[in-house]
């Protein structure tokens, strides 16, 4: 006998859902691979215009965009929405990577092309499958996630040793880079010369600079 009690809907099937993740990849392969390497900024949503952070992320989309850099960022609201605003206003390539989640704000205003993704793990290939340097603004979880997996990758070579730039002129970033170096480092849990993936920029210009040192154009 036939038991209806255990059918599912097909799509949700696991099976079904490699599918979709495949179709999600190919779409942003297709998407990216036809435009020039760029540089993946991440930072927090929470900060708002007129913020200081805002401005300095907004100065930063603009240099970058000046310099010729097309912008990749999460396509969202806060330190995101600053940095493409800055490129889009440059007249550059701003570049949002979106998630569809069920109450998630909608993409910024300042993207000259979107692509919007189910899946976290796929939008997360996209962020750094298609950069010549990764920019790191003070943020919360989500942007230290980024910055951990971004230098995870380039340690272990399984992508190129692309820069891994923390920014902004401030002390935010202080109290992680002497734990990573009196702690990590010291207690043998990183290798020395690990320290130097990450770089350390205080200006847009020394944005540039370390971008400049990529191994990929």
């Amino acid at each position: 006998m036939h038991d209806s009690s255990i059918e599912t809907d097909f799509t949700e099937d696991d099976t079904w859902r490699v599918f979709r993740i495949m179709a999600e990849f190919v779409e942003g392969f297709e998407a990216l691979s036809r435009t020039p390497k760029g540089v993946t900024v991440f930072g927090s949503a929470r900060i708002r215009p007129g913020d200081g952070e805002y401005e300095e992320a907004e100065a930063l989309g603009s240099a970058l965009a000046g310099a010729g850099h097309p912008v990749i960022t999460g396509g969202g609201p806060g330190a995101m929405e600053a940095v493409n605003k800055g490129a889009y206003e440059a007249g550059g390539q701003s570049i949002g990577v979106c998630i569809e989640l069920p109450h998630e704000e909608k993409p910024n205003g300042y993207l000259t092309q979107t692509l919007s993704f189910r899946y976290f793990f796929v939008r997360k290939v996209m962020f750094v499958k298609y950069a010549k340097a990764v920019v790191i603004l003070p943020g919360g979880f989500g942007t230290l996630d980024e910055l951990f997996e971004s230098l995870t990758l380039v340690q272990t070579r399984k992508m190129p040793a692309i820069p891994v730039i923390l920014a902004g002129d401030h002390d935010y970033w202080d109290g992680l880079l002497d734990w990573i170096e009196n702690s990590l480092a010291r207690r043998g849990k990183i290798s020395p010369g690990d320290l130097a993936l990450i770089k350390r920029a205080h200006t847009p210009e020394e944005v540039l600079a370390f971008v400049a040192e990529s191994p990929v154009s």
